[in-house]
């Protein structure tokens, strides 16, 4: 259970709860800002980066609930002092568990998610359930579309779904930026799909599932159009050609990494921060200030 999907169980069930969450990260830190957990006095749900961080949030939370106090802030440098050696800084603020907060904490989940990349999945076949259930967890707006009622009823629960008799036409529907991953069960119909894809010059990610034969049949049916060099814009067989495993979960798991990535880079190039930034490695020059905490009762 995630700390949001806790916090809400508490509240119904009038259990006193604390929501830990990452304030601030500076330097290298297991998890970004805004990462939380949630407290009771007998466990706890969500991480904001395990370790000897995480039990200094979990003491924290437990000391408020014994108090009774509201609000808290824990500064921790991630360093020999608490035997992690991350190198960075973070910042963590408690909160006690109340409607309110529930709310501010909806309210901005639902902003963070209507600003999270649209992925369009053509198929829902088993590549494409199995591309829903990998997708699902991730911070993407996931949409699968195919022209078979009973498949698309078979899909995870929650998963955004469309039927369409002409799928390829929900192409120039989709939002700018937006990933095409085709997979459906007729190699017409992924051309199609694929080729309207390609055609939008600002898809950040189009892939298709196939072969090297396939690869070099569609560049074939582009040229025939005049259109060969887009090609080079397709991602033929989606999940790269590292691992040659041909098992829908493993497909999905290789394509949800390929898309995260790919996003991410797009997002660095356009200077965005909807994802944390690539932390390569410790910041060994970065101080390590002592601990420091602030309570509402003495603040």
């Amino acid at each position: 259970m995630n700390a949001l999907a806790a916090l809400r169980a508490a509240l119904d069930a009038g259990e006193p709860a604390i929501l830990v969450t990452v304030a601030e990260a500076r330097g290298s830190t297991p998890r970004e800002a805004g990462a939380s957990m949630l407290v009771t006095a007998r466990c706890a749900a969500g991480t904001v980066g395990g370790g000897a961080l995480e039990m200094e949030g979990i003491a924290e939370a437990r000391r408020m609930l014994a108090s009774g106090e509201a609000a808290s802030r824990l500064d921790i440098p991630l360093g020999p002092a608490i035997g992690q050696c991350c190198g960075g800084r973070v910042l963590l603020d408690l909160a006690r568990a109340s409607p309110t907060l529930l709310a501010t904490i909806e309210a901005g989940k639902a902003e963070a998610e209507a600003a999270y990349p649209t992925v369009l999945v053509f198929g829902a076949g088993h590549t494409g359930q199995a591309l829903a259930r990998a997708l699902a967890p991730l911070p993407l707006r996931t949409l699968v579309i195919d022209g078979r009622a009973d498949r698309l009823a078979d899909l995870p629960e929650g998963t955004a779904r469309r039927r369409a008799a002409i799928p390829e036409a929900e192409v120039a529907a989709a939002p700018p930026g937006s990933a095409f991953v085709v997979a459906t069960h007729d190699h017409a119909l992924d051309f199609l799909i694929a080729s309207a894809a390609l055609a939008r010059r600002d898809a950040t990610y189009v892939g298709m599932i196939g072969s090297a034969t396939k690869r070099e049949s569609f560049r074939r049916h582009l040229a025939s159009e005049g259109r060969a060099g887009e090609i080079e814009r397709l991602v033929l067989p989606i999940g790269g050609s590292a691992i040659r495993d041909k098992r829908p979960e493993v497909i999905a798991a290789l394509v949800a990494a390929e898309l995260l990535v790919t996003f991410a880079r797009k997002l660095e190039e356009n200077r965005c921060t909807g994802f944390a930034p690539v932390q390569s490695q410790c910041n060994k020059s970065m101080q390590h200030p002592r601990r420091t905490e602030s309570h509402a009762a003495t603040s």
